[in-house]
Order: C-alpha cells, then structure tokens, then sequence
C-alpha cells in the first residue's frame, strides 16, 4: 500500500511541476504558444512589425484567417483567438461568459472593459488597437453571422447570446 501511494504521490507531484512549469514558460515566451495551447495566457510580443500607417489596413485578408494573436497592455498577458472581419471592421469574441469556467478562466474580457489597449498580430505586423466591447446594434447579427459560418457547425448563434452576457463582443478599433 505505502508503495502505491508513494507512486501516486510522485505522478501527481510531477504533474504539478509539469502545469507550473508550462505556466511559467508561456508567461515569458513571445506570445502564445502554439499547439493548442490557447487556453494559457502567454508573454508580451518580443517580434513583429509596429505598423504606423495612419491609413486603416483592409482588414478583408481576415476573412479567412482562423486564429490571431493578441496582446493586452494592462495587464501585459497575450493569446491566440477567434476573429471575424465584417464592412471593414474586426472583431474577436470570448463566449461561455455566463459558465463557472469562463467566470473562474476569462480574465481577459473584464481586463479588456477596463483597459482595452492592445496590440493585434498577424503575419508577423503589429496593429495597435482598442478593444471596444459591442453589446448591442444592427452590427451585431452580422457579427454573429460571420462567427457562425466561420466556427460553428450550423452556424446559427442567436442575438441573446450577446445580450444574455453569454457572448461578448469586442471590436478592435485603431487607437487614437
């Protein structure tokens, strides 16, 4: 008995050295780490590109993007996610909001209501951005057409999603 607890004790010791570790690499590393790893805030973008244009980028290229970067300034955390491009406009979601996961997981979202700096990175090219969040309007089925073609099965993601708090909705307007 005291061996099987003794190997028990030691495989969940090296879990949790495992998990801290990860941890602690994301945190220092150059954005989010790749392979599915999504769900783990990483470190503040190292490499990229400041694009200073004053001229808004067409944001069309997106369209078919699955997955971009980003990089809250306060608290300075990034990570990969979601985006939907929509008239020119561009926008990332957090869903599961109203979820004990997502209330114990996100941070992001409430840090981003309070501070929405950020920086966006795609291809290498940083965009600096304000994340503003979208609660309501005639932008928001079109959001959540786009987010539904692109992500979900079916496609079809009712409205009271949004305005339940379920889903949240930020636009990543240029910072000015």
């Amino acid at each position: 008995m005291k061996w099987t607890l003794r190997i028990l004790g030691g495989f969940v010791l090296l879990v949790v050295v495992l998990v801290v570790g990860l941890f602690a690499v994301a945190r220092i590393h150059d954005g989010p780490l790749e392979g599915g790893l999504a769900i783990v805030a990483a470190g503040a973008f190292k490499s990229g590109d400041l694009q200073s244009d004053p001229e808004e980028p067409d944001w069309s290229f997106l369209r078919d993007y699955s997955t971009v970067e980003f990089q809250l300034l306060d608290p300075v955390r990034s990570r990969t996610t979601w985006i939907m491009e929509h008239e020119g406009r561009i926008f990332i979601p957090s869903g599961y909001m109203n979820s004990i996961g997502g209330k114990i997981w996100k941070h992001w979202p409430k840090e981003a209501e309070e501070d929405g700096r950020a920086l966006l990175r795609v291809d290498g090219k940083l965009y600096e951005r304000q994340l503003v969040r979208i609660r309501e309007g005639d932008v928001v089925p079109a959001i959540l057409a786009e987010l539904g073609r692109k992500y979900v099965p079916g496609g079809d993601i009712p409205v009271e999603q949004v305005t339940s708090g379920n889903l949240w909705l930020f636009e990543l307007r240029p910072r000015g």
